[in-house]
C-alpha cells in the first residue's frame, strides 16, 4: 500500500504563507495498490482537486478512470471538493462512492450530488459525463475483491462518521479521524438534582467499552491517520463535544493498540507551520511516542507500507 496525503487540514480551506509546510488543503488521501492496480480516494475535501488533475494527467493516458472515494461523513469541508474533481467529467470514468448517510431521508447521493444544482454550481449532476455509483454504508465488513477488505467503525462525531481499516494481506491501513474519545453523557455529579446513580453508572460502561472498540479497531495497525485538532488545554476549555481529539489522546490510543506508524491529522486550521513545528518538536519526541513512530500530516508526503 502506498499512502498520499493531498489535504489535512480541518474545517476550512486556509491557504497562505503560514500554512505554506503543511498546506492549507482538507481532507482528501489517495491509498494506491501496486499489485493489485487499484486507486482509492478517502474523502473529497479541497485536496481532492489537486489529486484529480494527477489523476488525469498520470492514469488516463493508461485506459479509462477507475476509482473507489471512501467518505468518512458529510461535513463540508470533507465533500467540497468533489465538484472541481475533473475525473467525474471525463467519459469513460467509473467511480464508487461510499459513506454514510448523514440523515435518513437524505442518501449519500443527495448529500454528495446536490452540491451538483444550479443554485451553488454551474453544472448539475445529470450533466457528468462519468459514471457514478453511491453506496450508503453502516458498521460493517467488505470484501472489495483483490484479497482487499475494509472494515468500517462508527466514531465520535456530532454526525454520522466512518473510520476505516483497510487490509490487503497481513498489512494494515487506517483512518481514524474527525472522532473524539467517547465520554459520559449522564450527570455523574451526586449533588446535581438529575443524577441518576445507574444511568451514570451505565454511561461510564457504555463509554468505557466505544474507547476499547476504538483501540480494538486500529490494533496493531501498520498506519493510521488519526484526529489531533486540539491539546489536551485546548479541548477541556471549549472544544469538548465538537467530535475532535487531543494530541496526548491519540498518541496514548496508538500505544496502547500497538500501532506502528501514526499521523496527526485535521489540523487546526488557524494552526500556522510554525506552532505545527513546535507542537512536533514536543509530540513526536521518541520519548514521548515510545515505538510508535508518529508525525504531523503534511500534504504531499508519502507512507508506504
Amino acid at each position: 500500500m502506498k499512502i498520499r496525503f493531498w489535504g489535512v487540514r480541518g474545517s476550512i480551506p486556509c491557504p497562505g504563507p503560514d500554512t505554506m509546510k503543511y498546506g492549507g488543503n482538507t481532507a482528501c488521501i489517495e491509498l494506491r495498490f501496486e499489485n493489485p492496480d487499484r486507486l482509492i480516494i478517502i474523502d473529497a475535501g479541497s485536496g481532492i482537486r489537486q489529486l484529480g488533475d494527477a489523476i488525469v494527467a498520470n492514469d488516463l493516458p493508461k485506459g479509462p478512470i477507475r476509482a473507489e472515494i471512501f467518505l468518512t461523513h458529510t461535513h463540508w469541508d470533507h465533500i467540497l471538493g468533489f465538484p472541481f474533481f475533473t475525473p467525474i467529467y471525463i467519459p469513460g470514468t467509473k467511480l464508487k462512492v461510499y459513506g454514510p448517510s448523514t440523515f435518513e431521508e437524505d442518501n449519500l447521493a443527495d448529500v454528495i450530488g446536490g452540491q451538483l444544482a444550479y443554485r451553488y454550481f454551474p453544472v448539475r449532476q445529470a450533466e457528468l459525463a462519468s459514471d457514478i455509483e453511491y453506496l450508503d454504508l453502516k458498521e460493517e465488513r467488505l470484501d472489495l475483491g483483490d484479497g482487499i477488505t475494509v472494515t468500517t467503525k462508527y466514531l465520535n462525531h456530532p454526525v454520522s462518521c466512518l473510520g476505516y481499516r483497510f487490509e490487503l494481506k497481513d498489512k494494515v491501513f487506517c483512518t481514524v479521524y474527525d472522532t473524539e474519545p467517547f465520554r459520559n453523557v449522564f450527570c455523574t455529579d451526586p449533588d446535581d438534582p438529575s443524577y441518576d446513580e445507574a444511568m451514570a453508572g451505565e454511561g461510564d460502561q457504555v463509554a468505557a467499552e466505544q474507547n476499547q472498540r476504538m483501540e480494538e479497531f486500529m490494533e496493531n495497525a501498520d498506519f493510521v491517520v488519526h484526529d489531533a485538532q486540539y491539546t489536551r488545554e485546548e479541548y477541556e476549555s471549549s472544544r469538548l463535544g465538537w467530535g475532535h481529539g487531543t494530541f496526548e489522546q491519540s498518541i496514548a490510543m496508538a500505544k496502547r493498540a500497538g500501532v506502528k506508524r501514526m499521523a496527526l491529522f485535521h489540523h487546526d486550521p488557524v494552526r500556522t507551520d510554525a506552532q505545527i513545528d513546535a507542537l512536533s518538536a514536543k509530540y513526536c519526541d521518541a520519548a514521548y511516542t515510545g515505538d510508535a513512530e508518529i508525525f504531523f500530516a503534511r500534504e504531499s508526503a508519502e507512507v508506504e507500507i
